[in-house]
């Protein structure tokens, strides 16, 4: 009798990789190490991110000065060893002043992205799983987003004295109508899932679907959109502040900083290039990190070892 391996089997065979190999390829695909080899963009985003979120922690220890000391003799000076970032019209340090608008930037873009989530979420699972009320909920979230996000945090702004708290609300309200539609329309397609229908007849309680089947489904979207509001947040904070109505001009925050510094620009550039290039890099770190992860929560992705 031959042992020779069927011709279809021979193929199969001679590609095939010992165990151990494959295992030495899983473990080098776990850690730290291999997290980076999958997802180069999350790790440079989460990287830059985590140095942001040290500046804004660090910010008394990192400073300088007192941001909001004022010493006239020391006015509109360039950058050099003893002012690293220069300093502004009022000789306040922009190095300091620009430390510490990381923890503005950071509050606002966080806090948004974490309120409208929840919110959307709330309202979308209603929408999507109470018939009755979709049609006013989606007349609602389609009247306000015809309005741009950012006229409309100027409107609700102008309702309301400036400061951070009111800066976060308004551009919350303005982003939640986005999350909303989004889980409506994911909600929509999972319920229609098999599993969801299983779960239907065999009598379980709609409320234990949504936290079993529906919501764990969802998350993945929502994160990803999270990450796009947490960089729009900050970006409509800086310009909220530009134009003056957002946190009091007193407060130290990137679009302040630049607003200030706009009658200066031909002759002292750096007081907005420094404040302009930190929030770039924070927008496009935070971006960095959105795209990465709708990368590696694609479900059609190939490489999902």
């Amino acid at each position: 009798m031959s042992s020779a391996l069927p011709d279809d089997a021979a193929p199969e065979a001679a590609v095939a990789k010992p165990m151990p190999e494959i295992l030495a390829e899983r473990r080098r695909k776990k850690g730290i190490a291999g997290f980076v080899r999958r997802h180069p963009t999350i790790a440079i985003g989460l990287a830059v991110l985590g140095l942001m979120v040290c500046v804004a922690v660090l910010a008394p220890y990192l400073g300088t000065t007192d941001p909001a000391e004022l010493s006239p003799a020391r006015r509109m000076r360039i950058p050099s060893m003893g002012e690293w970032f220069g300093t502004d019209a009022l000789g306040r340090d922009l190095y300091s002043r620009v430390l510490y608008g990381t923890r503005v930037s950071l509050t606002v873009g966080f806090s948004v992205a974490f309120l409208a989530s929840i919110v959307g979420l709330s309202v979308g699972l209603v929408s999507a799983m109470v018939r009755w009320t979709d049609g006013i909920i989606m007349r609602v979230v389609d009247g306000m987003m015809s309005i741009p996000s950012i006229l409309l945090a100027i409107a609700l702004m102008a309702l309301t004295s400036g400061s951070l708290r009111n800066v976060v609300l308004a551009v919350t309200i303005a982003e939640i109508p986005r999350v909303t539609r989004l889980v409506r329309g994911v909600v929509l397609s999972i319920r229609n899932q098999p599993y969801v229908e299983a779960a239907v007849a065999c009598g379980t309680r709609m409320p234990k679907i949504i936290l079993r089947h529906i919501v764990p489904n969802a998350l993945a979207p929502i994160i990803v959109q999270a990450t796009y509001i947490c960089a729009s947040a900050m970006l409509v904070e800086a310009v909220l502040s530009f134009i003056g109505a957002g946190v009091p001009p007193s407060t130290p925050s990137w679009g302040n900083i630049m607003a200030e510094g706009r009658s200066f620009w031909q002759v002292k550039p750096h007081i907005i290039a420094f404040p302009a290039a930190f929030l770039s890099l924070t927008v496009l770190a935070v971006n960095l990190v959105g795209d990465g992860l709708r990368d590696a929560l694609d479900p059609r992705a190939v490489d999902r070892i």
